[in-house]
C-alpha cells in the first residue's frame, strides 16, 4: 500500500480574515472593554521615545515601527519577572506554522509552553494582522495543551500608533477590543499591564 503523507502545515501569513474565522470555527468577535487603570510612562520611557522620534522615521516602514513597539511592550513588561518576550520565534501547531513578530512565554533560558500572548505588527493592515493574530492564538493554544496547560491566551495587532487586543478563551470564544491610540499612551500602557498580569498569574496554575 503506499504511504499516505502527512499534511502539508499551513503558514500564519497564508491567511486572510475570513479563511482565518473558519480555521477557529468561529463568525463573530465579542466586545470586550479592558478596565484598566492608565499609567502615566516612567521619564527614562518619555526620554527614550524622545530620541527614537528624533534619530529613527517611525512611521512609513514596518521594520522602524517595530522600535517603537519594542520600547512601549519593554515598559509595560518590565515589573513582570516571570515574562518574556521572543521576536521572531518559530511556532507551529498540528496544522499550523511560522514565525510569531513577539511572543511572550515564561521567563526561562529558552522557549517553552505556556505560550500566553502574541503581537503581530503590521505597518498599516490591521485586517492582515488579525488573521494572522487569530491563527496564532489558536497554535499557542495547542502548544500550551500538548502539556497540560489550558488557559486563555492573549494576542495584540498593532502598527505602532493603534494598539488593539484580543483574548482567545479555553471555550474558543473571541474578544476583540476598540482601538487603542498612541494618543493615549497611558490607556496602552494601561491594558498592557493588565494583560502582562493576567498573563504572569496564568503561569501560577
Amino acid at each position: 500500500m503506499p504511504t499516505a503523507h502527512p499534511l502539508k502545515k499551513q503558514k500564519f501569513s497564508s491567511f486572510t480574515l475570513p479563511k482565518a474565522f473558519k480555521q477557529l470555527g468561529v463568525t463573530q468577535l465579542q466586545p470586550w472593554s479592558i478596565r484598566a487603570e492608565a499609567i502615566v510612562p516612567s521619564a527614562f520611557f518619555q526620554e527614550r521615545l524622545s530620541r527614537l522620534q528624533r534619530v529613527f522615521d517611525l512611521r512609513s516602514y514596518e521594520e522602524s515601527k517595530k522600535l517603537l513597539i519594542d520600547a512601549i511592550c519593554e515598559e509595560a513588561i518590565l515589573e513582570f519577572e516571570r515574562l518574556k518576550i521572543w521576536k521572531g520565534a518559530a511556532l507551529e501547531s498540528d496544522t499550523l506554522t511560522g514565525n510569531v513578530d513577539y511572543l511572550v512565554a515564561e521567563n526561562k533560558a529558552y522557549l517553552e509552553a505556556p505560550l500566553v500572548c502574541i503581537i503581530e505588527a503590521k505597518k498599516d493592515n490591521f485586517e492582515q494582522g488579525l488573521a494572522q493574530c487569530l491563527v496564532e492564538m489558536q497554535a499557542c493554544q495547542w502548544q500550551n495543551r500538548q502539556l497540560g496547560h489550558d488557559i486563555d491566551v492573549f494576542g495584540i495587532v498593532t502598527n505602532g500608533d493603534g494598539w488593539q487586543f484580543y483574548k482567545l478563551t479555553t471555550a474558543g470564544q473571541i474578544y476583540e477590543t476598540l482601538l487603542y491610540s498612541l494618543n493615549d499612551l497611558p490607556a496602552i500602557l494601561g491594558a498592557l499591564h493588565f494583560i502582562f498580569h493576567t498573563c504572569e498569574q496564568s503561569l501560577l496554575k
